[in-house]
């Protein structure tokens, strides 16, 4: 009886408590590329050819903006080694004001990239349960460490960008890491394969020379007042599917 008790219990505890899982929205369907690809923002391999462009359109913080103030794009591949990021930003001015990569690093013109490797979402602004690279005109990559302080994660990132008028071409390799990375520690990130689902969201910091940044714009929609969300909440960013 005892025994019977605990099972129904038990069974109670299940379905009134059921795991929050992620939900899939906003998914793309990567491609992989045949070959590794260079990282000199200047997209002339094959696979740039063969995929689609994305927009980066949503805007999660600030005023309504002109076309002609900024404009995104991007686009999607991987290999076993990374994940691959291209992306064309029409912007009329290009601001780099603080030389200290880790001082107030949102409020100049950069790249966000958000990595979740495993797509499980949930909470990760002092943790490694996914990432919020902010991706710099320098190169430098910054994200919070597990010490809530701002941490340089430059070998997560290869960058290079290319401007030309009002357009800059950004080319990104992403090695992608997982949960039981350690700040410091001897981490390896993980290989890629097909059927894979990663967590991913790509913004950029506008600002055309203010103290603070005058947009942040999403590539996902966020509901709600408060979009800003993606340095905390996983939840958020869309869902990657790679494909052979």
């Amino acid at each position: 009886m005892k025994a019977a008790m605990t099972v129904c219990l038990a069974f109670l505890f299940v379905c009134c408590n059921p795991i929050q899982k992620k939900e899939d929205h906003h998914l793309i369907s990567v491609k992989k590329s045949p070959r590794p690809i260079t990282i000199d923002g200047k997209a002339t391999e094959n696979i740039w050819a063969l995929t689609d462009w994305h927009a980066l359109d949503q805007n999660w913080a600030g005023m309504p903006y002109e076309h002609s103030d900024f404009n995104g794009k991007y686009k999607l591949s991987w290999d076993d080694a990374a994940l691959y990021i291209l992306v064309e930003i029409t912007d009329d001015v290009l601001y780099d004001q603080y030389k200290d990569p880790l001082k107030l690093w949102w409020n100049e013109d950069c790249m966000e990239v958000f990595i979740d490797e495993d797509n499980s979402g949930g909470l990760h602004q002092f943790s490694h349960n996914a990432f919020a690279y902010h991706i710099a005109l320098d190169g430098n990559v910054v994200d919070l460490g597990s010490n809530k302080e701002p941490q340089l994660y430059n070998e997560h990132i290869i960058s290079k960008h290319v401007t030309e008028g009002q357009t800059t071409t950004w080319e990104m390799a992403v090695h992608v890491y997982d949960d039981t990375y350690v700040d410091g520690g001897n981490n390896i990130p993980k290989t890629l394969h097909n059927a894979k689902k990663i967590g991913f969201a790509l913004a950029y910091c506008d600002n055309d020379s203010s103290t603070e940044r005058e947009n942040f714009i999403g590539s996902v929609f966020v509901p709600g007042e408060d979009k800003n969300q993606g340095w905390i909440n996983a939840d958020i960013f869309g869902t990657l599917l790679l494909e052979e």
